[in-house]
């Protein structure tokens, strides 16, 4: 049986739109990809999620991505919370859920410096009973330690709980540990698919 939600934040309950945010700073074509090779889609933004390196050594392995580019990299950095957008469905959407009894969660890839830019964005942090980000524990979905760290904070069954994350790799490794999982794509496909798992509201 159901009792728990968990969700996952980017995607789900806020956009992270860097390409728009990207267009907002007017990059030029060659400067929009090689800013966004050297940060978004690097492997480095993994360890920006984990937050175990410091910013000042993200930042320079950023810089390092694309030297040519420092004055636009710092422009991306010092603005970046600017790409984050919470969607208008979330407060009720986790309203909705709680007033029928059940607990929601958030357990979200988020690094450190991203949060504190954002965080009237993420306004409905307080509203959920739990939440664990990667950069408080140091570990990203898919890795296992992030999952457990929810479980072990909250008390949580995993046989309990429903995942929603726009990521398949994420979903896997939640349905490996226990949980019922949706693969997010829109509100109303998430919705049906609580609902075939009796999560109702």
């Amino acid at each position: 049986m159901i009792k728990n939600v968990v969700f996952d934040v980017g995607k789900v309950l806020l956009d992270f739109d860097w390409q728009g945010f990207f267009e907002r700073l007017q990059f030029t074509p060659e400067v929009y990809e090689k800013v966004a090779d050297a940060t978004v889609r690097s492997a480095l933004w993994n360890e920006f999620d984990r937050s175990k390196m410091s910013d000042e050594e993200i930042l320079q392995g950023f810089l390092e991505g694309a030297p040519d580019c420092e004055a636009d990299i710092m422009r991306f950095w010092d603005n970046l919370g600017n790409a984050m957008k919470r969607y208008d469905y979330t407060p009720s959407w986790i309203a909705g859920l709680q007033e029928k009894g059940y607990g929601v969660y958030l357990l979200s890839n988020y690094p450190r410096r991203l949060y504190s830019q954002s965080i009237e964005e993420l306004s409905f942090v307080e509203d959920v009973d739990g939440a664990v980000f990667s950069f408080e524990v140091q570990a990203t979905k898919p890795e296992p330690e992030i999952y457990e760290a929810l479980f072990k904070k909250y008390q949580l069954e995993p046989t309990e709980c429903v995942f929603v994350d726009d990521n398949r790799s994420n979903i896997v490794a939640a349905n490996r540990l226990g949980m019922a999982t949706i693969h997010f794509h829109t509100k109303s496909q998430a919705e049906e698919e609580l609902r075939s798992l009796g999560v109702l509201y």
